[in-house]
């Protein structure tokens, strides 16, 4: 699969990075989003992100005007996922929500279309009941920021048919990803992780262990990792983070899930991070 038509819904951080992932693999991506005031918002910033590219060094020219191209958005739901191979949804952490637009999808895409859902701790098949084929429906978990990040885990269920997570898996290759395919589990592999080890850094600097600074850099420096827990989590979202943890904590009932109340306190606060201006770093 390496042309064909691809519909994003939700244009936000996520779904905009997406498209733009898409767009460049060289698929005609659709934008949708029932706010129709973030499309004009979500276009200027992945026009913003060919510009980038172009100055850095990573695109041609040409190659940017036929990404650009390729890309449109669209308010009205149905014209949007009409004529989709593959649509993808990357709305908020809310089941009831994804689950009504899984309904809606599978009304108005094409009745062969692979639908997708970008959760990051949701329970994919519990997304997968809301339609009557669930065996379509598989989860396909992009990182932030999208065009960086190569890993995608393909979530498979109980009811998924296995040429769907094949076809998932072949679509993630062919935007240039390495995909890992995860049983649904609470939090798939890299939540499950990833947050453990957020929180637990929360702990450290609630607990006075060392600042905001030196934990990430003992992370950095000492593990290689590209970016330390806590910055990771301004970038994310600190209300994100709250969101994922109470789930997990609910789901798993295990202790390093519960949210530290340092977390709870900056999301009271409005610290949200690098999209309020601070979260556990100040954002100029």
């Amino acid at each position: 699969m390496t042309t064909g038509r691809v519909t994003v819904v939700g244009a936000g951080t996520m779904g905009h990075g997406i498209a733009y992932a898409v767009a460049l693999a060289g698929f005609e991506v659709c934008l949708t989003d029932s706010r129709a005031e973030v499309l004009p918002l979500a276009l200027g910033r992945l026009n913003d992100l060919l510009a980038v590219a172009v100055k850095r060094g990573k695109l041609t020219e040409p190659d940017r005007s036929a990404a650009a191209g390729r890309l449109r958005a669209e308010h009205q739901f149905a014209p949007a996922v009409s004529g989709a191979e593959v649509v993808i949804e990357a709305v908020h952490e809310h089941l009831g929500v994804k689950q009504q637009l899984f309904a809606e999808m599978e009304r108005a895409a094409p009745p062969d279309a692979l639908l997708a859902t970008n959760t990051s701790s949701l329970s994919v098949a519990d997304i997968a009941a809301a339609v009557q084929e669930p065996g379509r429906v598989v989860g396909l978990h992009f990182f932030n920021p999208v065009h960086a990040m190569k890993l995608v885990e393909v979530v498979t269920h109980p009811r998924a048919a296995s040429a769907a997570v094949e076809r998932a898996v072949a679509f993630a290759r062919a935007l240039g990803k390495e995909p890992i395919v995860v049983q649904d589990s609470p939090g798939f592999a890299s939540s499950r992780l990833g947050l453990a080890l957020g929180l637990e850094a929360m702990r450290m600097l609630e607990r006075g262990v060392a600042s905001a600074e030196d934990i990430d850099k003992a992370m950095e420096l000492g593990y290689n990792h590209p970016m330390g827990p806590l910055k990771l989590t301004d970038l994310v979202g600190l209300d994100v983070r709250l969101a994922i943890a109470e789930y997990l904590h609910h789901a798993l009932k295990e202790p390093q899930f519960e949210p530290p109340q340092i977390l709870r306190d900056k999301v009271a606060k409005g610290e949200l991070g690098k999209k309020s201006g601070k979260g556990f770093y100040a954002w100029g």
